[in-house]
């Protein structure tokens, strides 16, 4: 039994420690590779062989895990909290995420929207540059008041171009009409239909989402009028996606104020075969929650914090 223990750990020694491969120890010690990577099994199960991962958080291993079975989810990135965070630090750390998970999914050829705001302001200067070939972006969504134009959509859509060597499309138009459009969501011209027709090539969309209404941090909430607040608070709106108020179920809450809205048909984003959604906050828990719910969002980057908030909120409405 010694001797047999000897060998396991000599064959586990030569593929760990001296990265052997299977096939090279076998030539070496004259055995079947096949038997080798049983040799290698029965040392991990006789404890010869301990396998330790470091920079490995098991805990957020297994909130992502729960996320993806309950709401079909292609990817999940959660950023670590900690009580000792700033929000700003919370803020940056997200954003980094955000940055390296949206440079590893843009490649040649991509077709990418965007929405704006804060957080993907943040998350776009993270970019490292990289070179594609014919990428394309554009807004999904027309701008804010020009009383907070600090993120445009259009200053977004021109900065993530440049860090991917990409083409940009511009909208010249404000996300809330004073009255509606001919059509919803749409101005009726020869140059808004490029944007039009690009919308339902996309392949990526990248969208912020905001919080409840009386959420402070909005970059274009002062479009509406309070015809509308009172309306979207009876209807017990949670949060808005590209610049769509929906409840806690995710159901989108249109008439007026959706009518009078310009940007892509919501039904569009679920279409997209990569629907990024960024965000995170406990009070932005019930409307990440709402989205995913719906299937309009199939990748999430969020942070600890709020992924445990959506987890309570999931388990208390289905216990």
């Amino acid at each position: 039994m010694d001797d047999k223990k000897r060998l396991l750990a000599r064959v586990a020694y030569m593929y760990y420690q001296e990265d052997m491969s299977q096939a090279e120890i076998a030539k070496t010690l004259g055995i079947y590779r096949t038997t080798i990577s049983r040799m290698l099994t029965k040392a991990k199960q006789q404890g010869i062989v301990e396998i330790k991962v470091h920079h490995f958080d098991s805990a957020i291993f297994e909130l992502e895990t729960f996320f993806k079975q309950k709401f079909d989810l292609t990817q999940i990135e959660i950023v670590p909290t900690s009580h000792r965070l700033t929000e700003k630090e919370k803020a940056d750390n997200l954003s980094v995420a955000a940055a390296e998970f949206i440079r590893k999914n843009i490649s040649d050829d991509s077709v990418v929207g965007l929405s704006w705001g804060a957080t993907i302001g943040r998350t776009i200067s993270r970019i490292s540059p990289k070179q594609t070939v014919d990428t394309v972006f554009l807004p999904i969504v027309g701008g804010p008041s020009h009383v907070n134009s600090k993120y445009h959509v259009n200053t977004l859509v021109y900065e993530m171009a440049k860090k991917f060597h990409g083409q940009s499309i511009f909208i010249n138009a404000t996300v809330i009409q004073e009255s509606q459009p001919l059509a919803a969501g749409i101005i009726k011209s020869k140059y808004f239909a490029e944007i039009h027709d690009y919308w339902s090539k996309m392949d990526t969309v990248i969208l912020g989402i905001g919080g409840p209404l009386n959420y402070q941090n909005s970059q274009w909430r002062d479009l509406l009028t309070m015809k509308d607040i009172k309306a979207l608070k009876l209807r017990e709106a949670v949060g808005d996606f590209a610049c769509s108020f929906f409840d806690a179920d995710g159901k989108v809450l249109k008439g007026d104020l959706y009518q009078r809205r310009i940007g892509i048909p919501v039904e569009l984003i679920a279409k997209v075969p990569a629907s990024i959604g960024i965000a995170n906050g406990l009070n932005k828990a019930p409307a990440i929650l709402g989205l995913i719910r719906r299937g309009y969002i199939n990748s999430l980057i969020t942070d600890q914090e709020t992924a445990l908030e959506m987890q309570r909120i999931f388990n208390e409405n289905n216990a």
